[in-house]
């Protein structure tokens, strides 16, 4: 055992500080597997006199006195394990019924708080709790002593007037207080508007906290209030200041001789892009050529952004605040002004454009042998729609000479095997349904439609995919394999979380579905095999969710741990300048790299990449909200009908059913199910009936009718019609 205390012999024990000495006493019969007595004590810390011995039996009398250790036997002692803190330091997840989950580092698992224990914790507050075990069930249960930092302090929501003060009752459904708000901070908003309100204090004696209104949004249901709403509640923008858009129009656009010196040319080679119908920022364009060996050269080009966004500019500083655009269901709100992200830098057909490139060699069984990295300039030949690409690859025409098509043909092939390639190394294939709608001129939802990733799709995406690593290793990796240490901006995914794989395995084997949990590999290959086998069946959204939430978060970083789900070591974002601002940082580090300059510091780095990911979560959630309110919006013409749907989830005040057909999903409150008293059973993820055992399980088929519609809240609630009896 290594000594814990070192000391020469023979020395007198007034040389050893008896603090000093006790803590050594306390180490070491905590680290003991077995009791110990003074001479052994004596003995393991090299202490040997009989003055020595003295002193340390005069120390363990005194640390027993003290309660910090035990004499178990005559003359033997063990050390008194301590008890673990009760109070914990961590964040809330307050629920729509204003109770609580109490998530820390500290604790294995979630602790559940009462309303009444919030004590003005607001939903991901960061939050000092005291932790206790109910008496009954043993499980851990939590009261907030203090708020340490609020998550949020601006709410939208509906303000309600009284004479002299009013309420703000918020949006959010996770806020449980409405806000407070005196005559004098009202601002001349009236009674029933949309606005924005800020929570200023939250006094001990009062049940509401005080707020003050900053900004009137407009009324509740109009459109463009409803979706200026949702970007505000996330501190997203929604237009451009006018110096920023003067800034934009400000850029010299002319593409000189000295640009083109400078690239390399790929005018002459055949290039297209494949977008979305309705797309207008082109980010990427494919070139393809035959080679003179019978191999395949093929350029994943750019739009080269930083060519125009300059560092410490007036753009560059809107581009870095918003991190990203954002993709609600009727709108882009674009990370850069129209004039670049719709014009100067999209790459539009037969137009000469400044691209950053990932040149690549491959033959036929799409092996790479050889690559290349730069500044390139190109002109597209032809802007294919996915819809477009996707009737090529169909038809399969070959004899069709055109030589775009037949480049899209084989182009596919390759994909293919790419994307077998790398099934193969263990990613995982996520092919998640997109749910879409068709709008009026008023952008009123008049149908709803399902999307699917077709080979059209997952042919861009295999050479997206081939860039962004080659990038990230071109920069990351030495020649001898290793890491290079280098600067760069890497995203990481790390390895899904366990317990949540249990719990996946749980639920799905209700549905005769089974996962292999042993190893990585082993894991990656379940999950495919699952995902292949929901297909078209009733379960697969609900299975297909549940196993993306046993996923960690994909964020930006410096710090490089691989990419869990797409089986990658090294991973970037290159491929989206005009619409996420960690390209442009990729961008010009590749060049910086290029160039044959050092690695610049990390730190800096880091932190851009932490506000990327806050960003790109918030726009997220404003994009999930968007598509839920129009769910919502649609739902309202069908209160008379009667919709199929799977329970989606199941919690203590009710279940949530998504309708089969179109995917909204919606609640059944508890007390609306009416022929029985009915408990949930977490166990089991299902409602049962006290008297008739009736049961409502996740993944039952069920009918529902629309019961109430709520567009400000974004709720919307079903009545339970019964079971499918099939």
């Amino acid at each position: 055992m290594k000594k814990l205390l070192k000391v020469k012999k023979n020395i007198k024990p007034s040389a050893v500080n008896s603090n000093t000495l006790a803590l050594a006493i306390i180490d070491l019969l905590k680290i003991s597997t077995k009791e110990l007595n003074y001479k052994q004590i004596s003995s393991k810390l090299a202490l040997f006199t009989t003055e020595d011995k003295k002193h340390i039996l005069d120390i363990l009398h005194q640390l027993e006195s003290e309660k910090k250790i035990k004499q178990t036997s005559k003359g033997k002692f063990k050390a008194i394990k301590t008890e673990k803190p009760n109070y914990y330091t961590g964040t809330l997840d307050v629920s729509a019924n204003g109770n609580a989950y109490f998530i820390s580092d500290e604790l294995e698992k979630d602790a559940f708080i009462h309303a009444s224990n919030l004590n003005k914790g607001l939903h991901q507050d960061t939050v000092k709790v005291y932790i206790s075990k109910r008496k009954k069930s043993g499980k851990q249960e939590g009261e907030v002593v203090e708020v340490l930092k609020r998550a949020k302090t601006d709410f939208v929501g509906v303000l309600t007037l009284n004479k002299n003060f009013g309420f703000v009752v918020a949006d959010d459904a996770h806020m449980y207080a409405d806000l407070f708000i005196s005559k004098s901070n009202i601002n001349n908003a009236q009674d029933g508007d949309k606005v924005l309100a800020t929570l200023q204090d939250w006094p001990q004696n009062s049940k509401n906290p005080f707020g003050i209104i900053t900004k009137v949004l407009g009324k509740p249901g109009d459109h463009n209030t409803e979706i200026h709403s949702i970007l505000i509640d996330y501190g997203l923008p929604f237009e451009f200041t006018e110096t920023v858009e003067n800034a934009a129009n400000q850029i010299e656009t002319t593409i000189t001789k000295e640009d083109f010196a400078a690239r390399r040319d790929f005018r002459n080679t055949l290039t297209f892009t494949i977008d979305p119908a309705d797309a207008k920022d082109f980010d990427d364009a494919l070139s393809f050529k035959i080679l003179d060996n019978g191999n395949f050269e093929v350029g994943v080009h750019i739009a080269d952004v930083t060519h125009y966004v300059k560092e410490k500019s007036i753009l560059e500083d809107e581009a870095y605040q918003r991190a990203t655009s954002v993709y609600l269901v009727d709108r882009v709100i674009p990370m850069l002004p129209e004039i670049l992200s719709n014009n100067v830098c999209s790459l539009r057909p037969n137009e000469d454009k400044l691209t950053f490139s990932a040149v690549f060699e491959l033959n036929k069984n799409a092996q790479i042998i050889n690559q290349w990295f730069g500044r390139t300039v190109i002109h597209s030949n032809k802007r294919y729609a996915y819809e477009d690409a996707q009737e090529l690859i169909e038809k399969q025409e070959i004899e069709n000479k055109d030589p775009l098509n037949q480049a899209v043909l084989i182009l596919d092939k390759l994909a293919k095997k790419m994307r077998e390639i790398r099934l193969a190394q263990g990613a995982i294939s996520f092919d998640k349904v997109e749910v879409k709608f068709n709008l009026d001129k008023e952008a009123n939802p008049i149908g709803i439609f399902i999307k699917q990733a077709k080979d059209a799709n997952k042919l861009i995406e295999e050479f997206m995919l081939l860039a962004n690593k080659k990038v990230a290793e071109f920069v990351g990796k030495s020649r001898d394999g290793k890491a290079s240490n280098k600067t760069f901006v890497y995203r990481i995914h790390d390895e899904p979380n366990s317990d949540k794989l249990k719990d996946l395995e749980q639920i799905i084997f209700k549905f005769g579905y089974k996962v292999n949990l042993q190893t990585k590999k082993d894991i990656s290959s379940s999950l495919n095999n699952l995902l292949a086998d929901i297909h078209g069946k009733a379960e697969e959204n609900m299975i297909e969710t549940l196993t993306i939430r046993t996923m960690s978060k994909a964020i930006y970083s410096t710090k490089n741990i691989g990419h869990y789900g797409l089986a990658f070591d090294y991973y970037s974002h290159f491929t989206s300048p005009i619409r996420r601002y960690p390209d442009m940082m990729t961008h010009r580090l590749l060049q910086h790299y290029l160039d044959g300059l050092k690695s610049p510091n990390a730190e800096p780095y880091e932190a851009m990449c932490k506000h990327s990911s806050d960003q790109e979560f918030f726009a997220t959630k404003a994009e999930r909200d968007s598509i839920k309110y129009m769910q919502i919006k649609y739902m309202q013409k069908f209160k008379e009908d009667t919709f199929k749907g799977v329970i989606s989830g199941v919690t203590e005040w009710g279940i949530y059913v998504e309708i089969i057909e179109n995917k909204c999903e919606g609640m059944v409150r508890i007390k609306d199910i009416k022929d029985d008293y009915y408990l949930y059973d977490e166990k089991q993820y299902a409602l049962i009936g006290q008297s008739t055992k009736n049961k409502y399980q996740l993944g039952d088929t069920v009918f529902v009718k629309v019961k109430k519609t709520d567009l400000e809240r974004k709720h919307l609630d079903f009545f339970l019609i019964g079971k499918d009896s099939q």
